[in-house]
């Protein structure tokens, strides 16, 4: 009816494309199920990615999130490093740099100092929301992927550092934090493995340039976000002079959509 309306405005010109996709936002009928490839809808990471269901820790239950978790731990640093390694999983901020190797850099005797995880979530791109959208809808996926990322490191902490500009996605994370420290997955003795992980939202002031790790890592520290001088390299002296790694949002989702593979 709203078309018919349309079309009786003088030279009124509607494409045939534009009908076609008017018709299908208006109908009633759910749009068919798409496959591209060997890919289907079943296979999408993001199952909540337009919001149409609860991000809640029960929703995200339900939809895969914190599925056999426990026995990822269990299985300890090296197993998943070697995993992740054999995966060919690369870095997704860009450089493209192994994440097995990267994370493996994390595995070196204890000299006393804690190891720190970093997740660059700052996202100052122009026109850049694809890490806004998962921390809106999908946050216990980033949670879950910083545990098993943590553990594989021998990180006792993650810090998300987040876009100072994203405020509801951050209080969205954190609430997803607290249902993930109260139902045990996270804080102390993790799923009753025995593991301590902390992790905390820590919000950016919106520098551009803290999307460089060290300049990231200068800004968590509470000064200015200038670029450090490499060597040495965050795996050596990151977040508070100890050992860190600094990986993208991306990346955890990729790991999560591989966890079921690796257990078989």
């Amino acid at each position: 009816m709203v078309l018919s309306i349309c079309l009786k405005s003088k030279n009124a010109f509607i494409s045939h494309d534009f009908a076609l996709k008017f018709c299908r936002y208006f109908s009633a009928a759910p749009p068919a199920k798409t496959s591209y490839g060997g890919l289907k809808d079943e296979d999408r990471i993001f199952t909540n990615l337009y919001g149409k269901h609860d991000y809640r820790l029960k929703a995200a239950m339900s939809r895969g999130d914190w599925y056999k978790t426990k026995e990822i731990i269990l299985k300890g640093p090296k197993w998943i490093i070697g995993e992740v390694t054999t995966s060919g999983l690369r870095g997704r901020g860009g450089a493209g740099f192994p994440s097995g190797m990267k994370w493996g850099f994390m595995l070196k005797p204890f000299d006393g100092r804690p190891k720190y995880l970093v997740v660059n979530a700052d996202e100052g791109e122009p026109g850049t929301c694809k890490d806004r959208e998962i921390m809106r809808h999908d946050p216990h996926k980033l949670i879950e992927g910083c545990l098993i990322a943590g553990v594989a490191m021998g990180a006792r902490a993650a810090y998300i550092y987040i876009r100072g500009e994203f405020y509801n996605e951050s209080c969205i994370l954190q609430e997803a934090i607290h249902e993930a420290y109260k139902a045990g997955f996270i804080g102390k003795d993790c799923f009753g493995t025995g593991y301590n992980f902390d992790i905390f939202v820590y919000r950016g002031a919106g520098a551009y340039i803290c999307g460089e790790e060290t300049a990231l890592i200068e800004s968590l520290e509470g000064k200015q976000g200038k670029p450090r001088l490499k060597p040495p390299f965050p795996a050596d002296i990151g977040v508070f002079g100890c050992p860190t790694t600094v990986t993208n949002v991306l990346l955890f989702l990729k790991v999560l959509k591989n966890k079921i593979y690796f257990l078989c």
